[in-house]
Formats: structure tokens, sequence, C-alpha cells
């Protein structure tokens, strides 16, 4: 009876030198053009991801439409918070607004909310990032634009991609997804 907490203890040093999984950041990536809008303040809802994609694990989409972790590898950031901020700067930077997640910082009301609902974000078995969903935008200064639309961002991944492509196509996506939503929500 003594000998099986000692056992414990030893399986739970040992578990804690394996090697730990390394963290990936998801590089911003830089537009290169602006695209006009019709609002000069949008607040940002927090993003909605499917479940798979809301914790810290990396996932990839294997043939059969599985996903499978990668091993030892880690997002840096909660992905929610993160591709949030990340839409939020990326929103800002293609359209010139004043952009922020919610809840708005400022004293005067935003004049439009957009909110995204993520339905898919993998790197999938065609060699593609994929971030598909839906966003909506909400007009709040009485101009009646509101929308509902439907999105479908692929970055292609190079062969074989690791974690740090898979992170920079993230990063990629969500500029597209910035764009689609400046170019068909916010205009």
């Amino acid at each position: 009876m003594t000998l099986r907490p000692l056992v414990l203890v030893t399986f739970a040093l040992l578990a804690a030198c394996g090697p730990r999984p390394l963290r990936f950041t998801v590089p911003l990536a830089v537009p290169q053009e602006r695209i006009g809008i019709a609002f000069s303040t949008v607040e940002l809802l927090d993003v909605s991801l499917p479940e798979y994609a809301e914790g810290a694990e990396i996932f990839v989409q294997v043939p059969g439409n599985a996903l499978t972790q990668v091993a030892r590898a880690q997002w840096a950031d909660d992905p929610a918070r993160a591709v949030t901020l990340d839409l939020a700067r990326a929103l800002g930077a293609v359209t010139g607004a004043r952009v922020a997640p919610e809840p708005w910082p400022f004293e005067e009301p935003a004049e439009a909310q957009v909110d995204v609902r993520v339905a898919e974000i993998v790197a999938d078995a065609s060699g593609v990032f994929l971030m598909r969903g839906q966003f909506f935008v909400a007009s709040q200064d009485g101009s009646g634009r509101d929308r509902a639309r439907e999105f479908r961002v692929s970055i292609p991944l190079p062969p074989e991609a690791g974690p740090a492509a898979i992170a920079a196509a993230r990063g990629q996506a969500t500029l597209a997804l910035a764009q689609e939503i400046a170019a068909n929500g916010l205009r």
C-alpha cells in the first residue's frame, strides 16, 4: 500500500519531464490596399469558433474529414481572443476606420457592429488553410445597412506544412476575411 503513492509520484514526475509543446504565435498579415467603407467606427463582437478550435491545440484535417491534433504544438494565445483581436486590427488596417473588439471602449457608440461566426477553421486535407462561416453587420446609426453574408477563405499551404506554416496561413486568412467584410459588409 505504501508503494502506490510513491509510484504515482514517480509517474507524475516523469510526465512533467517530457517534452513540452511548442507554442505558436500568428504573424500579422499586412494589407496591401485600403478598402473604403460607409462607417468610421466599427465594433467587432467576440468571434465565435467551432469547439475544436477553441482550445490551445492545433488541429489538422486528415483524409476522411477527421481532425487530428498536431503533436507537441499549441497556439500561444486563446484562439477566440486572438482571432478577435487580429480581425479587429486587420479591419482597422484595411479600412482606416476606428475598429475595436467588444466591449466598445469609446464614449461615442460605434456606427456598426460586426458579428463573425466561424463554422470551420482548419488546415484541411487538400493542402489549404480553410476559414468558413458567416458574418453579420448591424448598422447602429439608423442607416439600415444591415448585412448577413457567408464567407469562405482558403490559403494555400506548402507541402508537409507544419505548425508555423499553419499559423502564418491563419494570419493570412484573417486578413482575407477582414477584406471580405470590408468589401461586402461595411460598404
